[in-house]
């Protein structure tokens, strides 16, 4: 086909690749080509500088890394026509070195030009991650401006007007965000729910989830998500508040059901604030629930193995609604060991377990003495 023919489909494409990036970034290209052409010379230092210089600039200007790369091969195709070796060059083995030297300079460039761009993209991935990772410190810390929280929050997805709760899942192992567990909960959120309004992070090896509150079913979700992804682990779910300091709140009520869970114990896999109200209340006054600790169940350190085995019957036995052998089942002892542990107590602290209003004393007591840890320690 005649040159005539060619070069307008090349101008044309010559010229959409200057409207898609402009030439700035192709600058002193074709000037490199054409002395390597002549010289044989590989790019100098400068010159692979002011590539990966150009590679950085296109990434923080928004231009895609193909159309950096596309640049500078229509800029070679253009300029190879005009490069002084190959219009000089008299032998077939000549032009073979001219076109191979040009290729490597062609290489160079894009290698360099590619540095650059993979170090800005990294560099603004790091930073991100700062400033999301600052972002959650301060929203589940209330360390910031309230007002200045809420509006960083927008950017990533939240909106603190409304009321927002918190879910906090823990497993066998901490995660980070980087953690296989942490991607897997992640992706199932997105794919569910999409990437905006949920807020997924980790803070000191644990999950958290944070989502309107209006929308129960995106914690239930991450709970479940999360409970198959630690192999069983726990969730706790606080309830909905407002505002900036609402996250804050709900976030505090979910680690505090994850301790109470650890301190009684409970066995619920799923935990959630509002169930567990009334145990805060129980110990608000301190030092009148060690006094009724003391009182109800101080006696039974006289007990021959000590106060805990007599603890632990009470607490089975209460848990199992009174029934003793299903209390003998959990203990995995015989309904006559249960029995005599039951008139046992009865004789030292003078409260009769099956007799109601003895029954409530002991259970407020004995929940307390869970709460305080006692008999391990002193009240």
């Amino acid at each position: 086909m005649p040159d005539s023919a060619r070069r307008p489909r090349g101008g044309r494409r010559r010229a959409r690749v200057a409207v898609e990036i402009p030439e700035e970034y192709v600058d002193g290209f074709a000037e490199a080509l054409a002395e390597v052409s002549q010289t044989g010379r590989r790019l100098t230092r400068d010159e692979i500088d002011a590539r990966r210089a150009l590679g950085e600039r296109a990434a923080e200007h928004g231009y895609s890394l193909r159309r950096v790369v596309a640049a500078h091969l229509s800029a070679a195709c253009a300029a190879w026509p005009t490069l002084p070796g190959a219009a000089s060059a008299a032998t077939a083995r000549e032009m073979s070195a001219v076109t191979a030297g040009v290729l490597e300079a062609v290489r160079q460039a894009v290698d360099a030009t590619s540095e650059g761009y993979d170090y800005a993209q990294r560099l603004a991935v790091r930073q991100e991650e700062a400033a999301r990772r600052e972002f959650v410190d301060d929203l589940l810390y209330g360390r910031s401006n309230l007002n200045r929280l809420a509006e960083r929050a927008e950017r990533f997805g939240l909106r603190l007007a409304y009321e927002h709760a918190a879910a906090v899942a823990t497993g066998p192992e901490p995660y980070d965000d980087t953690h296989p567990v942490t991607r897997r909960v992640e992706q199932a959120l997105v794919a569910r729910f999409g990437a905006r309004r949920i807020l997924l992070a980790t803070k000191e090896g644990r999950l958290i989830c944070v989502a309107p509150g209006s929308q129960d079913d995106m914690l239930a979700y991450f709970a479940e998500q999360a409970r198959a992804a630690t192999d069983g682990g726990r969730v706790a779910i606080g309830r909905a508040h407002p505002g900036p300091g609402g996250v804050v709140h709900s976030y505090e009520e979910a680690l505090n059901a994850l301790d109470l869970a650890e301190r009684m114990p409970l066995t619920t896999p799923v935990l959630y604030a509002a169930d567990l109200l009334v145990f805060p209340v129980l110990t608000r006054d301190r030092h009148a629930m060690a006094d009724l600790v003391r009182t109800a169940l101080g006696p039974l350190r006289d007990a021959r193995g000590g106060a805990q085995p007599l603890l632990d019957t009470l607490w089975a036995y209460f848990d199992s609604g009174c029934v003793a052998a299903e209390t003998a089942r959990r203990l995995r002892l015989g309904v006559r060991t249960v029995t005599y542990r039951l008139d046992r107590i009865k004789t030292l602290t003078g409260s009769d377990p099956a007799d109601p209003l003895h029954r409530y004393v002991l259970h407020t007591a004995v929940i307390g003495a869970k709460l305080l840890d006692w008999p391990t320690k002193e009240l």
